[in-house]
């Protein structure tokens, strides 16, 4: 085994890799090759048109495993292929996904190998699709692969570029290394769920945007739809941890089960933060509070009077700072950075002004991913490390960045607060 391959905790895994018939078929042996190299078992299924892209000997010689287009080919040793090679594997992972196949599996088609496979499979699934930008961005395509992730189906969002037919835009399939990460990191993410490594921790997690008033009809607000705090808030209570979240205006649904209380401005979310604080053992930033508030908030609409209109805007209070500062008895401190430019350096500087035990970089000039996205791709920093994730479901960078809590927590001299130790209730 590499030392890569026990350091992911993959070592030994069994992956079935489908590949389905587009132009991007030929990058599915650079997929094959890294997770190999991350000390994987790889099984190749094909559909009959990938075969005209790339022979399945190519497969086969890369995998020293027999490739399979049809069950009922004579040369095919297991009658029952699409039973066992589905469900004796760690992860499913198809690549590229056309858009065939996506409607097929979203609709329950099962006329090949692949499609019957993916009934059959007991195993996580992840699907890279690659088509047309057109293609992709038609109605019917995005209607099957919202079915898809509601069937809990994990997909890695194509990448923007020049495609095979000269066009330009979203659906060319995402670099083989990026589908290598996010395949491993679903492979070490398996059972987490039922681990609870965060027993006997107290989060307090803020969540979605905050308002700041003009009159009682205006009013500055952002993007932020609450996902990612309620995704973090879902994760930590499945990993054992107790959990509040203390919420702004959010578009997203709160996990059942998880405590909320609401704050609709800056000033609101600072005061509960506050309040709730000696109760936490974890804290993250995740909202995105207003920065400025308007000096006077007009006790009527005000009026269409002229041109332009003049704002004098004063600081909020900067909670994520305040709450650093006041830390003590084992409280670890995450925060985040949502960026359009510098987003690492930015992101560093926060970490240090403000003396956090991480932070969490996003994008948010990406449309792939951060506001009003399911998906993220994030970088975590801390003061000795920094892990750049690939783009992955929001649940799924949640429990990732509550790895980096469990490592925090293990690393620190501080005791964490378990509730044996507490007097208080939440």
């Amino acid at each position: 085994m590499s030392e890569d391959s026990s350091r992911l905790g993959v070592g030994g895994k069994k992956v079935a890799l489908g590949v389905s018939g587009g132009i991007a078929a030929y990058k599915a042996a650079e997929i094959l090759r890294g997770l190999q190299r991350a000390g994987c078992a790889v099984r190749v299924a094909m559909t009959r048109r990938a075969c005209e892209f790339v022979q399945p000997l190519t497969f086969r010689a890369l995998s020293g495993e027999h490739v399979i287009v049809d069950d009922y080919a004579p040369d095919n040793p297991d009658p029952i292929a699409h039973i066992t090679f589905s469900q004796t594997v760690d992860l499913f992972l198809v690549a590229p996904a056309t858009a065939n196949i996506i409607a097929k599996f979203a609709n329950g088609v099962a006329d090949d190998f692949l499609t019957s496979t993916y009934l059959a499979s007991t195993a996580p699934i992840l699907i890279a699709p690659a088509m047309n930008a057109t293609m992709w961005r038609h109605p019917a395509t995005q209607r099957n692969l919202q079915q898809l992730r509601k069937d809990g189906v994990q997909i890695i969002q194509p990448d923007e570029g020049e495609m095979a037919c000269g066009t330009f835009g979203p659906g060319r399939l995402s670099e083989p290394e990026r589908i290598v990460a996010a395949a491993l990191e679903l492979l070490r993410d398996q059972g987490r769920g039922s681990a609870k490594d965060l027993d006997g921790e107290r989060f307090l997690i803020t969540a979605g945007a905050t308002r700041e008033h003009l009159d009682p009809v205006r009013f500055i607000s952002n993007r932020s739809s609450g996902k990612m705090g309620f995704a973090l808030a879902e994760a930590a209570q499945s990993r054992g941890a107790e959990v509040l979240v203390v919420a702004g205006i959010t578009s997203a649904n709160c996990p059942e089960g998880v405590r909320v209380l609401r704050a609709g401005s800056a000033d609101e979310m600072y005061e509960t933060v506050m309040k709730e604080l000696p109760k936490a053992s974890v804290f993250i930033g995740a909202a995105a509070v207003s920065d400025y508030r308007p000096v006077e908030m007009a006790a009527k609409k005000i009026k269409k009077t002229e041109d332009s209109m003049v704002l004098t805007l004063e600081r909020t209070r900067d909670i994520l700072r305040e709450v650093a500062s006041s830390k003590s008895n084992g409280l670890l401190v995450i925060g985040f950075a949502a960026e359009t430019n510098n987003v690492l350096t930015n992101a560093r500087e926060k970490l240090d002004a403000k003396d956090l035990d991480a932070i969490v970089a996003n994008d948010v000039s990406r449309s792939d991913a951060g506001f009003d996205s399911e998906m993220n791709a994030v970088t975590i920093i801390s003061s000795h490390d920094l892990v750049e994730l690939p783009l992955l479901s929001k649940l799924d960078a949640a429990h990732r960045i509550l790895d980096e809590v469990v490592r925090l927590r293990k690393n620190s001299t501080r005791p964490s607060r378990k509730k044996d130790n507490l007097k208080v209730e939440l």
